[in-house]
Order: structure tokens, then C-alpha cells, then sequence
């Protein structure tokens, strides 16, 4: 039986976390999804996330196999959409699941929907109810994963980092 678990990222898994990041785009350019192609996410970024504390790696048998961040509280991305609406019971604060990535090696293990369940229970424990995320587009796999954990489509969002159109999806956790 297989050890899996979420922590927080430190310093010393940034190396790890750029590793499994920079696999995650050329995986994404491989299936010809223009997402993470032009320098975004970079490891200043990534440095950050784990600097505010937002930064989580999955644990699979003691190895470090996927990261994400983690957002609390507000997100200027999310506060207009271009098309659709949140849930009418959204909350003022939520949390947005970013840059979530899997190592290649482990690609189609489950391992995302692991992550993405890890996550909504840090949310929740965090007193989030509310929670969020987006993806390109063009990313179907990313889509099929977001939707067979629950969340639901709303619309869409334009990101200040690259001005691109994301699909845009939520849960409300009970």
C-alpha cells in the first residue's frame, strides 16, 4: 500500500518543485496546450509561494511527486469574470488552488485528484468553504480532473499574468 500525504513546502524542495513544474510544461507543450509557455510559472514565483507559505508538495512513499499552491483569502484574477458568475452563496474570502503540477513519471497514477482532495481538505481546515481554480481552455485533462473532484464550471477569467482566457471553477465545501 502506497504512503500519501500533503505538507507544506520549505526552501529545500524548491529545487524539486521547479523539477516538477518545468516537466509539467513541456508536458502541457506536448499536448499543444499554449499554458506555462512563455516563462510563467518561475521559480521567483515558486520561491514566493513557499516564502508566504502557500506552497504544498504531495508525498508519494517519501518522495516528492507533485506541488501546488495554495491561495487564501482573495484573488484579483477571480473578482471579474469575463463570462459567467460564482455560486450565489460564495463567500467574500476563498481559497484558489495555482500552479498545481504532478511529475511526469507519475502522470496518470491519480495522483492529481489526490492533490486537488489533499488541498480541499487544507481549505477546509484552513475555514475556507469556498474554493477555487482555473485552467486553459485547451487543457481537457486538466478540466476532466477539476470536474471529477467536484467542482463546477462558472465561467471564465483573465489572467493578469499573460492576459489569457481560463475556464474557472468552484466548490463549496460543507
Amino acid at each position: 500500500m502506497s504512503n500519501i500525504y500533503l505538507r507544506q513546502a520549505t526552501v529545500d524542495d524548491l529545487p524539486r518543485i521547479v523539477e516538477i513544474i518545468d516537466s509539467a510544461k513541456k508536458t502541457l507543450r506536448d499536448r499543444g496546450v499554449d499554458q506555462w509557455q512563455s516563462g510563467y510559472p518561475n521559480k521567483e514565483i515558486l520561491k514566493q509561494d513557499i516564502q508566504e507559505d502557500i506552497s504544498y508538495v504531495l508525498i508519494l512513499n517519501g518522495e516528492v511527486v507533485g506541488a501546488a499552491a495554495l491561495q487564501q483569502g482573495y484573488d484579483q484574477n477571480y473578482q471579474n469574470m469575463t463570462s459567467g458568475t460564482w455560486d450565489s452563496n460564495s463567500e467574500v474570502t476563498y481559497s484558489v488552488i495555482h500552479r498545481i503540477a504532478i511529475e511526469a513519471d507519475h502522470q496518470g497514477e491519480h495522483l492529481s485528484a489526490a492533490l486537488i482532495q489533499q488541498l480541499l481538505t487544507m481549505s477546509h481546515y484552513l475555514g475556507y468553504r469556498d474554493v477555487r481554480i482555473d485552467t486553459h481552455p485547451d487543457n481537457l485533462v486538466m478540466q476532466h480532473i477539476i470536474q471529477s473532484n467536484g467542482f463546477e464550471e462558472k465561467g471564465t477569467i483573465t489572467m493578469d499574468e499573460d492576459h489569457g482566457i481560463r475556464k474557472a471553477y468552484q466548490i463549496l465545501l460543507k
